[in-house]
């Protein structure tokens, strides 16, 4: 049976957000909320942008999703969800700061152009790296590929597999030029991780 233990906002981006209306169909499997975790700026937002959601009158028709909205800082060593332990990794999309997510020797990293020095101490010794790569050139929010390169460089995990790709890319084409140990994510994908 399918299920969602938690939910990790990196932030309130419609393309990050949308789906919260499907979580209903995971409420009623496993017939309870779910906890959902986002930092200030995530939670500030998806009341305004949900209201339905967060502060439902009379319901009616399918429902609603049941989400426990948590916070977390991006300055908090650690934090626990559904018993997980997470490292929040502060990041800079544009002029907004946003979070990154570091589980044991995995870390997830998408919707970013700066990776600061204070965040890429918590990404070392990692198994796997998950890291944005928009587009070949140069984005004022997102990095491109030789920037993404470049961080995938220093941080140095054993793995790293680029993703939120625009349609810049000829995903064989582009497959072949990357280092070894590197790929392009694809859709479908599934990844285990440690923790």
């Amino acid at each position: 049976m399918p299920s969602i233990d938690a939910i990790l906002f990196t932030h309130p981006h419609a393309d990050h957000v949308g789906g919260i209306d499907e979580i209903r169909s995971y409420n009623f499997i496993q017939n309870r909320a779910i906890e959902a975790w986002g930092h200030d700026w995530t939670l500030q937002e998806l009341p305004r942008r949900y209201p339905y959601i967060f502060h439902p009158g009379k319901v009616e028709g399918g429902g609603i999703a049941h989400v426990d909205l948590r916070e977390f800082s991006l300055s908090d060593s650690e934090f626990v969800a559904a018993g997980v332990r997470v490292v929040p990794i502060a990041l800079q999309h544009g002029s907004n700061r946003v979070a990154g997510f570091r589980i044991g020797d995995f870390a997830y990293l998408t919707d970013c152009h700066l990776i600061p020095e204070s965040s890429l101490s918590r990404l070392e010794g990692l198994s796997v790296l998950i890291l944005d790569c928009l587009r070949r050139s140069p984005h004022d929010t997102h990095l491109n590929w030789d920037l993404a390169l470049n961080y995938s460089s220093r941080i140095a995990a054993k793995r790293t597999i680029f993703t939120h790709m625009s349609h810049d890319f000829d995903y064989a084409k582009a497959s072949r030029e990357l280092p070894k140990n590197h790929a392009l994510a694809y859709d479908g994908q599934v990844i285990h991780v440690k923790r």
